[in-house]
């Protein structure tokens, strides 16, 4: 009899705002509960004064909890009942039962120790998408790219460079034909043949000795890095011939897609953040992407090799080069460190001459 006496003994919740049905009006209340019946009082109510609203924890409706956001509980009368105790309702939810997922919703919202587990959870996640799920992705859309797509992409890049950085070469013609020649004989044994690469010959300006590749097959050799080879021919050809290894083995197009991935998965972890943290998060994607860089350079060295061997040229002259550059401009002596996105030049040159010893003993042609 007493489990029963308590069962049914009034108790009160909280004290909020009660508005009447289709009325604006404002009446501070107090919500009680006895047994499975939910009753609102004016606050301070005399015993004998009748009750503001009468519904059961069946009937009435309850908002979810977000954060400190007041509680409503609506009547079937159409009246409401506002209250900032979000314990109190709470309580009295778990106490009955009810609005489970609204409790579980607001337990989330909470700091927990679990959610440690949950963030490093997503960032494991994360890592695995890009360490496995990521390159898969980049092979997949390798494949499929039309021709038109690398085309369009580097004649775009290549219009831009030259209404921004790059100037006519000012080469004289003898060196220009010379190495055009050399160029265009390693071109016929490359994997696209002749046709398949176009050389420009640019003054580089703020860019300085250089030569890249476009994903089309367009090359561009700088006046500067001309320069830096002298007479010695070899070193400017070993050096395009390094260029066509990227462009045969689409090394331009990977990364383009590799860098799109890994901005669309920062941006997928991040959100809307921040300038400074947006740098952050995307110069540690530039160090996790450093070893693809690696791999692809070392895979262009040796290309060059192979294609000097074939076309009857210096294998060594990309090693000579990379000597000339220490040299002349003081660079890449350092060996590979995690903050290089090219492979130390003592390193690359070591392997360029177990590359070239093993061409030689294989008698490439």
């Amino acid at each position: 009899m007493a489990s029963d006496a308590r069962a049914t003994s009034l108790e009160r919740i909280a004290e909020g705002v009660w508005h009447p049905p289709r009325s604006s009006e404002a009446i501070t209340a107090e919500i009680w509960v006895q047994g499975d019946s939910v009753i609102v009082r004016r606050a301070g109510a005399s015993a004998g004064e009748p009750a503001l609203a009468l519904g059961f924890l069946s009937t009435i409706e309850v908002s979810s909890r977000v954060g400190n956001v007041p509680r409503r509980i609506a009547f079937s009368n159409g009246s409401l009942f506002e209250t900032p105790d979000n314990a109190g309702i709470d309580q009295l939810l778990t106490k009955h039962g009810s609005n489970r997922a609204g409790a579980f919703v607001h337990g989330l919202e909470r700091f927990h120790p679990r959610l440690i587990v949950f963030v490093a959870a997503v960032f494991l996640l994360a890592a695995a998408i890009y360490r496995f799920a990521l390159p898969a992705l980049v092979e997949v859309a390798v494949l499929v790219t039309p021709d038109v797509v690398p085309q369009t992409m580097s004649a775009g890049t290549l219009k831009s460079l030259d209404a921004t950085l790059l100037k006519p070469s000012q080469l004289p013609e003898v060196k220009r034909r010379s190495i055009e020649e050399g160029f265009a004989d390693l071109a016929k044994r490359a994997d696209r043949g002749t046709g398949g690469y176009s050389l420009n010959f640019r003054e580089g300006g703020a860019i300085g000795p250089n030569a890249f590749a476009l994903p089309s097959g367009t090359i561009i050799l700088t006046d500067e890095l001309v320069d830096i080879a002298g007479d010695d021919t070899d070193m400017v050809l070993a050096v395009l011939a390094h260029e066509i290894g990227h462009v045969d083995r689409k090394h331009s197009l990977r990364q383009i897609y590799r860098a799109a991935g890994t901005a669309g998965l920062i941006m997928l972890i991040a959100g809307d953040v921040g300038s400074a943290m947006q740098d952050v998060l995307t110069n540690g994607a530039a160090l996790l992407s450093l070893s693809y860089s690696r791999e692809a350079e070392s895979e262009a060295d040796h290309y060059s090799v192979i294609l000097m061997t074939k076309a009857g040229r210096d294998p060594l002259a990309l090693a000579r080069f990379f000597t000339a550059l220490q040299e002349k401009l003081n660079v890449g002596a350092d060996e590979t460190s995690m903050f290089d996105t090219h492979p130390g030049m003592p390193d690359r040159q070591k392997m360029i001459e177990q590359w070239a010893r093993e061409a030689r003993e294989a008698k490439i042609k």
